[in-house]
């Protein structure tokens, strides 16, 4: 059976990303992208969607981490739509929910005081629903958050722009929600958690349409 995998460079004046990526993987992973928080991120997102990721980016991060976070987002949308193809034999909608086992795979994941909800579909679309941190949004950010750590600037902000760069570019329905939560690091470890198992149910191939696409349209 072929692998699915792919390889991307992009770069521009912001940020220079090269990105390996094996979807049949077993959760190995290298990350580097000089925002430590962002390699944990991103190592625990190969980790639990059992992909092989390898990414490097070297990015303005004298301005800030926004064109680093966003632009790894964008390339690793590129690398899902490159690696799946056509689409033809995968599941496509990631609820992260199997059926057979309904103890395990679920896509609403916890982390302490939080739970968060993934739900992805890999139609063609791209369109990213946000729900749950709208309060934290427009918060009013206090001296000692400022001080915190990157966790607090992702839980505020950059966590979206990176989710928002891969929808666009993997073409994908990406719905996600905080239910509940406060814990910055808590918010953010558990989004990217519950992305990783949806991006993991939808991109399993279904031995039922083997060859064929997961859709009435003839194409995705």
């Amino acid at each position: 059976m072929k692998l699915r995998r792919a390889n991307i460079r992009r770069a521009t004046r912001e940020t220079r990303i090269a990105v390996n990526l094996n979807i049949d993987g077993a959760g190995r992973s290298s990350i580097r992208t000089g925002v430590p928080f962002f390699d944990h991120m991103l190592t625990l997102f190969a980790k639990h969607a059992a992909v092989d990721l390898k990414l490097r980016c070297a990015g303005d991060l004298a301005v800030d981490a926004h064109h680093t976070v966003e632009d790894c987002g964008i390339a690793l949308g590129q690398a899902f739509a490159q690696a799946l193809g056509d689409k033809r034999g995968i599941r496509r909608y990631g609820a992260g929910f199997d059926p057979r086992n309904p103890f395990t795979g679920e896509a609403y994941v916890p982390m302490d005081e939080c739970l968060a909800r993934c739900v992805i579909d890999f139609g063609g679309r791209p369109y990213l629903v946000w729900r749950g941190l709208q309060s934290f949004a427009h918060k009013r950010v206090s001296k000692a958050e400022r001080g915190q750590d990157m966790s607090s600037a992702f839980r505020f902000g950059l966590a979206r722009e990176f989710f928002q760069g891969f929808a666009n570019e993997a073409r994908c329905n990406l719905h996600l929600a905080l239910l509940y939560g406060d814990e910055p690091h808590h918010i953010v470890e558990a989004l990217f958690k519950a992305f990783a198992r949806a991006v993991d149910a939808a991109c399993q191939r279904d031995p039922r349409i083997a060859g064929r696409l997961p859709t009435t349209k003839g194409k995705l």
